[in-house]
């Protein structure tokens, strides 16, 4: 097939499916994904509702004429037999963050509004997944009416587990050889080509200090989302504290009150104009006088963590050409057997380590009566942008879109750092006239533009037939 002609049948394709793929996007958002450990079970190791997207998604897989294979309950995937058992892949992911406070339209539902998709999930990443598998299904219609197989395999991995440990890609790449190569619909177009190295630890305080003048500390959704709403419960009289920007304070009884700080939340991996409402929260019980002695170094400790997202004033900050300036950010702070617990998320570049994160974070900790400790290191990842796959991606970007196509790098993590031969392609576009009411991804009212997802899917089809021909 010439392409024009390529061109012609995605065009007509993909408005022909549309409402089925809207209609399966929600089938997906519906289902709160969330990983849940403590009620994990052979075959649902990241919980029962995290199974059960897993399950949807095959289900839709085969019913678009997919091959669907389920490993252990843990990842699974849909493949189109082509002439050679190798195989080019997609990567996407069923499982979601908490859905969080903040919500303004049904987090658990599709709504669609001026042409743009609402809901946890419509945009990392439930909806682009389900643009994986109508690509697939392209295909398999071509199949089906011509009895021509494609050149290689064509495979779409249904991730599971993607927002915490990507364990789900460590039990695939044990039971499955590695992909030709593999793209990721899971982040911004024009294509991504590095990664920076995932880095999350945890603030514990030394002895429980929780229950003097601070009864509760707790804040946030999620580690690897900048904490957008954070509260403490107090010994005060709430008619007596000071009013400040963005802090409202209410009576709780019992001689208590509650301090509720709003920040403004977003992905730990883009800081830039967020606010940290555990910093706000900090700051504000330091200036009314409401930290005894026992708290104080937690709160200070608090308030010196969220004094910039660069790590400057925690002495981590870096930077290097590929990758550029580290960012650090609180997650989630919580009270734990009367503890206060505290996360940190850094996405660092090439000139540091995960091992100088930790012995500096380890040094503050202790002038601060807390212990530390790593959660997570994950390497930065890194694919050269000139070989013939990405340049394959970005010519098909940039033929549909007119724009200059260029690879860059981010400190989101992706699928795309597991494989060897990887890269996390759209399908999230930068738009200054978006919407205010839209939402980022890991935020309340997350939401991406039909018309966005309409053209991706286009991309996507026709760089996998460019892909086949590699």
């Amino acid at each position: 097939m010439d392409e024009q002609q390529l061109k012609a049948d995605v065009d007509a394709f993909v408005d022909e499916v549309w409402e089925d793929v809207v209609a399966d996007i929600r089938t997906l958002v519906k289902i709160e994904s969330v990983e849940d450990l403590e009620h994990a079970e052979p075959g649902k190791p990241w919980g029962p509702a995290a199974n059960d997207a897993l399950v949807a998604a095959e289900k839709i897989a085969s019913r678009l004429g997919l091959e669907v294979t389920d490993l252990d309950g843990r990842i699974g995937y849909g493949d189109l037999p082509g002439v050679s058992e190798d195989y080019i892949a997609t990567i996407a992911h069923t499982d979601i963050v908490p859905l969080g406070l903040g919500w303004t339209f049904p987090a658990l539902d599709v709504t669609r509004k001026d042409g743009y998709l609402i809901g946890r999930g419509v945009l990392d990443d439930k909806g682009p997944f389900v643009l994986s598998l109508y690509a697939a299904h392209f295909f398999a219609r071509q199949v089906e009416a011509t009895g021509r197989k494609l050149p290689y395999t064509l495979r779409c991995i249904i991730g599971n587990n993607e927002e915490t440990a990507m364990a789900d890609v460590k039990h695939y790449l044990k039971c499955c050889p590695e992909p030709l190569f593999c793209f990721s619909p899971d982040a911004d177009f024009p294509l991504i080509c590095g990664e920076k190295g995932v880095y999350q630890g945890e603030f514990r305080t030394a002895e429980p200090v929780a229950g003097g003048s601070i009864v509760e500390l707790d804040g946030g959704t999620v580690a690897n989302a900048v904490c957008g709403l954070a509260t403490a419960v107090v010994r005060a009289d709430a008619s007596a504290l000071p009013a400040a920007d963005n802090i409202e304070v209410e009576a709780v009884g019992d001689g208590l009150a509650r301090v509720t700080a709003h920040g403004k939340g977003g992905h730990a991996s883009l800081p830039a104009g967020t606010v940290n409402a555990i910093g706000l929260l900090a700051r504000y019980l330091l200036g009314a006088g409401l930290v005894d002695d026992a708290a104080r170094p937690f709160i200070e400790l608090q308030a010196l963590l969220t004094e910039d997202t660069d790590g400057t004033s925690t002495g981590i900050a870096a930077h290097d050409e590929k990758f550029g300036p580290l960012t650090c950010v609180e997650g989630t702070v919580r009270t734990v057997d009367g503890h206060f617990v505290q996360t940190i998320d850094s996405r660092y570049p090439t000139t540091t380590t995960g091992e100088a994160i930790t012995a500096r974070m380890s040094e503050i900790a202790a002038a601060h009566g807390c212990a530390f400790r790593a959660l997570e290191d994950k390497v930065p990842f890194y694919i050269d942008p000139e070989c013939d796959q990405i340049r394959c991606l970005l010519d098909t970007y940039g033929e549909y879109t007119g724009k200059k196509a260029e690879a860059f790098c981010i400190g989101g993590g992706t699928y795309a750092r597991k494989f060897k031969r990887a890269a996390a392609f759209g399908p999230h576009e930068e738009n200054p006239d978006e919407p205010a009411w839209v939402g980022m991804e890991h935020g309340p009212d997350e939401g991406v533009s039909e018309a966005d997802l309409k053209r991706a899917l286009k991309i996507y089809i026709v760089s996998i037939a460019r892909l086949m021909e590699l």
